[in-house]
């Protein structure tokens, strides 16, 4: 892979090549990819969707919004550095081309900020109880009228791919859906393969898939466009895919602990010292002895983490480019930080204290059961309209879609994808009433 092709400024629909250096750096094409995800619908459902602790009462704790916000932040940080340093091990893409280190910026913070918009209610739970309700439930009736690899886009509903189709996804009016860079889509998938075949490769590529097989076509375009090589059937992962897995994984590392600090499910005392261990190099006695309070300590203690892993972090990419863009770079960048250590306590205790807490299981379980609820009513629904043999009641169900919202598809498949991506397009809080309100 090149970078010169990587840092494609093409959108769906183009018929001109767009060349860096005679974009408007007032209005560069990247920073427009984040404006159009900042006002997009689905982004704005983030602030009622579940980052780990769900419908909390007591304290703020993060949403997806509020966590992709700050990702987007980091994202940048990670770029710019990144960026420099690409430029100075090749310049013609600065002197010749134009490109600049914040536009290596740009396109991580943009990927970062749309990286969970394809996201369930209820956090990963959400995924799991979509595709239980295919692998177990009323929706495994389908299984013999769909392709394997149609099937398995339900039964293992992933939220990185709901993501691409939201971004990309053709309705009428509105082409190519947010109509973002190439290099931007890129960026964002940090799974560039189909749900099936499955590989079973310690390749972290592999781990999941990126990409509906609706969406099949398109994303062959983008990778063709982009330059993404292809080895064993799969494409390779865009390179800045690895600082916006970076930027999520520092996040979700350092926020999280700090959620379950603030809720007190996790005592100061324990939390000071795993924190310390990751900043002992950089620490401030003097000034950190002088913070009288916990936010604040907490606070210096965050940034000093969080700045930690950004440059740890741009180290490992500037020192594996060459693997990375051969696409045999196999691992997150953060499995081979120098604080691989100290990251996997801080995760360590947020799973004991705070991913299995019996406060976020309940609501889990919550959750699982309202998607049931709405996936049963609705799939239901919608397929007895594709058959043309909706009833009244079918038909009430599908008037409360709302306006300009697919429903019902062309074949079984798309249906059934339909339905599942209206699902996970629900808050938290709406998914709940519209549950309850079917279930009484």
């Amino acid at each position: 892979m090149n970078w010169e092709s990587l840092l494609s400024l093409k959108r769906f629909g183009d018929t001109n090549k767009r060349l860096r250096a005679e974009q408007d750096n007032l209005r560069l094409g990247f920073e427009v990819d984040y404006d159009r995800i900042v006002f997009s619908n689905a982004f704005r459902s983030l602030q009622d969707k579940t980052q780990v602790i769900p419908f909390s009462k007591t304290d703020f704790v993060h949403t997806r919004l509020t966590h992709s916000l700050e990702v987007s932040v980091v994202g940048r940080s990670i770029g710019r550095l990144a960026g420099k340093a690409i430029l100075e091990k090749h310049p013609h893409l600065q002197t010749v081309l134009g490109y600049q280190p914040n536009d290596f910026g740009a396109i991580t913070a943009a990927a970062a900020l749309a990286h969970d918009i394809g996201n369930p209610p209820f956090g990963h739970s959400g995924e799991k109880a979509i595709g239980h309700f295919f692998t177990s439930g009323s929706g495994l009736q389908y299984q013999s009228e769909l392709t394997k690899t149609e099937f398995q886009d339900l039964c293992d509903f992933e939220g990185n791919a709901n993501g691409l189709k939201i971004l990309t996804d053709s309705l009428p009016g509105t082409e190519g859906g947010l109509r973002l860079s190439y290099a931007t889509l890129g960026a964002f998938v940090k799974y560039p393969k189909a749900s099936l075949p499955m590989k079973p490769t310690s390749h972290v590529a592999n781990k999941k898939y990126g990409y509906f097989q609706a969406q099949a076509p398109f994303f062959d375009e983008l990778a063709t466009e982009l330059g993404l090589n292809k080895a064993q059937g799969s494409y390779f992962r865009h390179p800045l895919a690895y600082l916006v897995e970076a930027a999520d994984d520092i996040c979700y590392t350092i926020i999280d602990f700090e959620d379950g600090i603030n809720l007190g499910w996790i005592s100061e005392d324990y939390a000071l010292e795993y924190l310390i261990n990751l900043v002992r190099d950089r620490i401030d006695s003097k000034k950190y002895a002088q913070l009288a309070y916990k936010p604040q300590r907490l606070s210096y203690l965050r940034a000093l983490a969080i700045n930690s892993l950004i440059q740890d972090a741009v180290r490992i990419f500037i020192e594996n480019e060459a693997a990375i863009l051969a696409g045999t770079f196999d691992v997150a960048l953060l499995d081979k930080s120098h604080y691989k250590a100290q990251i996997e306590d801080i995760i360590s205790l947020s799973v004991r204290n705070i991913y299995q807490s019996k406060e976020v299981i309940q609501k889990e379980v919550i959750g699982h059961r309202a998607i049931s609820i709405l996936l049963e009513q609705y799939s239901q629904a919608a397929v007895q309209k594709w058959k043309g043999n909706a009833q009244t009641f079918d038909k009430l169900i599908l008037s409360l879609v709302p306006e300009g919202t697919p429903i019902v598809g062309e074949t079984l498949y798309e249906t059934l994808l339909y339905v599942s991506c209206f699902v996970a397009s629900l808050s938290d809080g709406k998914a709940l009433r519209m549950a309850q309100d079917m279930g009484n």
